[in-house]
């Protein structure tokens, strides 16, 4: 259903932790020129966590409006609680995006089962395409490939995107139901290797940044183009690497910020990015490409 590279879109906030409206529709616009193929708004890489329900869904709204149907929007609708989950993706739906992001519950820790009946009573609440999200390393949570199994013949869940980085994990979930839903990667630094083993994309922290360019690296993965691929990639892996060198999205909002694309709003338990990190940060923007050297 949808494909290539999806950007995870920070939300742009001022100092004093005000979304900034006027920088968000700037990146919208950034995005849609540079070539993403879908835009993920108001996920975790969104800060969602510290976003009221009032202001998720205005958010999800207004960036709904921006993007004027150019391209795929996928609402970040995912709790720990099932009623919110609902309630957030009945808000996506109104909202008019074209499916919703559901990231496992976080610190209830729920079994197998608790799972698999959360993300039913989700599909069953709200008929709107839903994208199941695997992201252990944060939630403390494994959504485990027998359960995805178990999921996949529910007709509106339509993909999971896996961000354990673990390639095995992924040829297992395509092995089971890849012929029900679609796999797309989290984990940017192996999403290359995930797309060529048969992933639809790469759901990206990186394509803040750099949209073009993993644009033609998803595009050429997705096409079984290897060497084209990986000399995109080679150039990008830098990126993959140092903006998580702090918890994300503090290196992605500097990034941005150091491009000029956004103010250096973040909003508390985040704080910004810890000045040493700087220049690494910087270097990997410039071997990519998207800052000048010597800036």
């Amino acid at each position: 259903m949808f494909h290539g590279s999806m950007v995870a879109l920070v939300t742009p906030m001022r100092e004093d932790g005000a979304v900034d409206h006027d920088s968000l529709e700037a990146l919208i616009e950034f995005h849609v020129s540079e070539g993403s193929d879908a835009i993920v708004a108001v996920g975790t890489t969104g800060e969602s966590a510290t976003l009221d329900e009032k202001e998720h869904c205005e958010l999800l709204r207004r960036i709904v409006g921006m993007v004027r149907g150019r391209v795929p929007v996928i609402a970040g609708t995912g709790a720990n609680s099932t009623r919110e989950a609902i309630e957030l993706t009945r808000c996506g739906m109104e909202a008019g995006a074209d499916a919703c992001l559901l990231v496992t519950p976080y610190y209830n820790k729920p079994t197998q089962e608790g799972l698999y009946l959360h993300y039913r009573a989700i599909a069953e609440a709200v008929p709107i395409p839903q994208i199941l999200y695997n992201v252990p390393g944060r939630t403390a949570c494994d959504l485990l490939p027998e359960t995805v199994e178990r999921l996949a013949p529910i007709a509106n869940i339509v993909g999971i995107k896996e961000a354990t980085g673990d390639l095995e994990r992924g040829r297992r979930i395509l092995e089971r139901c890849g012929d029900q839903l679609d796999l797309y990667s989290g984990d940017d630094a192996t999403a290359m290797e995930l797309i060529l083993l048969g992933a639809k994309g790469d759901i990206s922290v990186t394509a803040n940044v750099a949209p073009r360019a993993m644009h033609e690296m998803c595009a050429a993965a997705l096409a079984g183009e290897r060497e084209t691929a990986e000399r995109i990639d080679s150039r990008l892996r830098p990126l993959h690497r140092e903006l998580f060198i702090e918890s994300s999205p503090i290196p992605v909002k500097w990034a941005l910020y150091e491009m000029g694309l956004i103010p250096p709003g973040l909003r508390l338990p985040l704080t910004p990015l810890a000045p040493q990190y700087h220049e690494r940060v910087r270097d990997a923007l410039r071997q990519a490409g998207v800052l000048a050297h010597g800036a």
